[in-house]
């Protein structure tokens, strides 16, 4: 092995809440629909074979989420966004403050909740913003990809519906039958597969009543016009079919915790029930951007929040909405797991963070 395949094959990789690799039986389901070539719209013989082989996939995908309602397969999550936020029969639009950056850039105008310091709605400001002319739209995330933090869904989606509202879950992060409460009370839930080892390029809109969107003509019963990416669908449903191991995540994400308190970092939001995927640490006196370089020349690969916003030089507008001030909020890194995460790779990161951290408080003294 040369030195580039070496150092590959070394590095740790603690950022799959950006994107996670891609399953084997994924590669080998999309794989199988590339080899499918016709169309499934077409309405020849090889057509409907293709068609059939989607709608398996749609069924597929909408089972692994335990959902018994509509599916529409999309390019990914921001575009099931997208078309909840843009197409619902709803008058108003209610957002939180710290919703991914897809939703808020697709949110002008809309109503902004504020949250608590442990990151969760402030329920007697939603309840404000229900008691308002129009039915409303409310998107909340499942947990938030930055932090990790969840929402009780549950209490937002009785306040919600009470007001005759419809409630619209970003799900990006939520591995498949993670969360009943989203099966239970969600009216749409947007989902992404290469979040779940599945190929990128293709998500889903779970819909429980086709009554609370517009349609536009097309393809996917006149919800999203052009044509079906089979090969992603199928690369899709294999992904979500492959269990994930929260248990198992949760305790790689204790063991680094455990870690780094000991060395003098914070947990963000450690009062919070949080996703066992995603854990956001500060190192006080070390920016978020030099912690990144030091760990990405040591061979681990972490961010310094969601992979749409990490490039920025912009504060973190979650741990802002937090009441978190500079510096402080520009010292905090996002470590996320995934099923091929181990002991080992956890280990290897917490003695990184332990020496970076011992060197801060060197040059500080």
């Amino acid at each position: 092995m040369d030195a580039i395949g070496t150092e590959l094959a070394t590095r740790i990789y603690l950022d799959h809440a950006a994107t996670t690799p891609i399953l084997p039986v994924a590669i080998a389901a999309a794989a199988e629909g590339m080899a499918r070539w016709a169309n499934p719209s077409s309405p020849h013989g090889d057509g409907r074979a293709a068609k059939a082989a989607l709608e398996d996939a749609r069924r597929r995908i909408a089972a692994a989420y335990g959902w018994a309602h509509e599916c529409v397969l999309t390019s990914g999550a921001s575009e099931s966004l997208g078309i909840a936020l843009g197409r619902s029969v709803a008058a108003r639009r209610i957002v939180t403050a710290v919703e991914h950056d897809a939703v808020l850039r697709l949110s002008e105008g809309a109503t902004v909740l504020p949250v608590n310091a442990n990151g969760h709605v402030e329920m007697d400001a939603l309840a404000r913003a229900l008691d308002g002319a129009g039915r409303a739209l409310v998107c909340v995330q499942w947990a938030n990809s930055e932090t990790g933090i969840r929402q009780s869904i549950a209490a937002i989606a009785g306040a919600v519906h009470d007001a005759g509202g419809i409630l619209l879950v970003d799900a990006a992060q939520m591995p498949a039958h993670a969360d009943a409460e989203v099966l239970r009370h969600a009216d749409l839930v947007a989902v992404s597969a290469h979040k779940r080892g599945g190929p990128p390029g293709i998500g889903a809109l779970l819909v429980r009543d086709f009554g609370v969107l517009l349609p536009t003509g097309g393809q996917e019963k006149g919800y999203r016009a052009g044509t079906e990416n089979l090969p992603g669908a199928l690369g899709f449903a294999a992904a979500v079919e492959v269990p994930e191991d929260l248990a198992h995540m949760a305790a790689l994400r204790a063991r680094l915790e455990a870690a780094i308190l000991g060395e003098g970092g914070e947990v963000v939001g450690a009062a919070s029930p949080r996703s066992p995927l995603i854990g956001a640490y500060r190192m006080p006196g070390v920016s978020s951007a030099a912690q990144l370089i030091r760990f990405d020349l040591a061979g681990v690969a972490v961010s310094a929040g969601s992979a749409c916003s990490s490039g920025s030089m912009r504060p973190s507008h979650v741990l802002t909405a937090m009441g978190w001030s500079e510096p402080a909020l520009r010292e905090v890194v996002r470590v996320s797991f995934g099923r091929g995460t181990t002991e080992d790779d956890v280990d290897r990161f917490a003695a990184l963070w332990r020496q970076t951290a011992a060197d801060a408080r060197t040059r500080a003294a």
